[in-house]
């Protein structure tokens, strides 16, 4: 996508094709249609289970295109991979600010997507297998996250426990990005990044897209996403640092002694210095672990041997406190173990 010297933006090339509705979302991301100009070196999202990476650059006066001031390569994947998708679509920029042509970028395209490697302008080669996905997963900082909202923290961890919905509001889209992409690590057993959309805009096919999937982080930069109570269960605005639990989320996610013993765990852990981000990770999925634990007793294998099953009045009987409870059955419910 290209902004030419009288400011418009062209879809200038594509390979091999999109449809209409991806390219305005692609048009709508990349920064280059923004009004309030500001540049956003890389911003990346998914749409429809599709990922979007979008590296723009401003063209210096040295270069071969000559009526170009910007340009964004817009590379579309169907896996979460930010840091590989970063480095590829830079020697893909640096290609088209020397040659001012597609050509060599599609050659390198198509050697990374059949032989998963490619020689850069400079020195060097981009290889796909230095990015393993596990290094995208653990690449967030929990611990940052732990010292802006602390014990709020257990908050978070909940909802995504119970696949709830939650909203993240920040003006600046780095921050969001940042903030969203860390989420999933804090229910690491599902391993599960396919619930995260780091960049929406309030726009009808987005949020239908959006309101398809059961439990979702959606990142947004306009604020006006707080005035919209049937998008979140839970909503965070993180300029304030502020977590709010939508109204009528409030009886599934009550908390009680379980709650307070889970925060008070991923609070002590990510304050020690000694600990790294992932280490922190561990923590939180073993105790986490131990909470299906908690859940083992009161599942059966159903009917049809197909699954496990919740047993309500084992559960009932056990007699836990009221939060508890009532913690364990919605995530039985979020887990797919109750009985229809």
């Amino acid at each position: 996508v290209e902004k030419d010297t009288n400011g418009e933006v062209l879809w200038v090339w594509c390979y091999p094709s999109t449809t209409a509705t991806l390219r305005n979302l692609l048009l709508r991301k990349c920064c280059l249609t923004d009004e309030n100009k500001l540049l956003h070196p890389f911003v990346f999202g998914q749409y429809r289970r599709t990922w979007f990476y979008i590296t723009t650059i401003e063209v210096p006066e040295s270069s071969i295109l000559k009526k170009v001031t910007h340009f964004s390569i817009v590379l579309t994947t169907k896996d979460f991979n930010p840091e590989k998708y970063a480095a590829f679509t830079r020697i893909l920029c640096r290609m088209y600010l020397k040659h001012g042509s597609p050509v060599k970028m599609m050659e390198s395209y198509i050697a990374v997507l059949t032989k998963g490697i490619c020689q850069s302008e400079e020195n060097g080669s981009f290889l796909s297998k230095d990015f393993d996905v596990r290094k995208a997963y653990l690449a967030g900082s929990i611990k940052d996250i732990v010292s802006q909202f602390g014990m709020e923290t257990v908050i978070l961890h909940t909802a995504l426990m119970l696949k709830k919905r939650i909203v993240v509001y920040h003006p600046k889209i780095e921050a969001v990005q940042e903030f969203t992409r860390t989420l999933p690590a804090l229910v690491w057993h599902r391993q599960d990044w396919t619930i995260l959309h780091s960049y929406v805009h309030l726009n009808a096919d987005e949020l239908e897209a959006l309101q398809m999937c059961t439990g979702y982080i959606a990142g947004f930069v306009d604020l006006e996403v707080s005035n919209r109570p049937d998008l979140y269960d839970v909503f965070v605005n993180l300029a304030e640092s502020e977590i709010t639990i939508a109204p009528l989320a409030k009886e599934a996610m009550a908390m009680g002694k379980l709650h307070k013993e889970m925060g008070q765990l991923i609070v002590q852990s990510a304050e020690d210095p000694e600990k790294s981000d992932s280490q922190v990770i561990q923590d939180i999925a073993l105790k986490t672990r131990e909470i299906f634990t908690n859940l083992a007793p009161f599942s059966e294998v159903s009917a049809d041997g197909e699954k496990r099953v919740l047993n309500l009045e084992a559960l009932k009987q056990k007699r836990f406190p009221p939060a508890t409870e009532n913690f364990l059955y919605h995530l039985a419910a979020a887990e797919q173990m109750l009985k229809i």
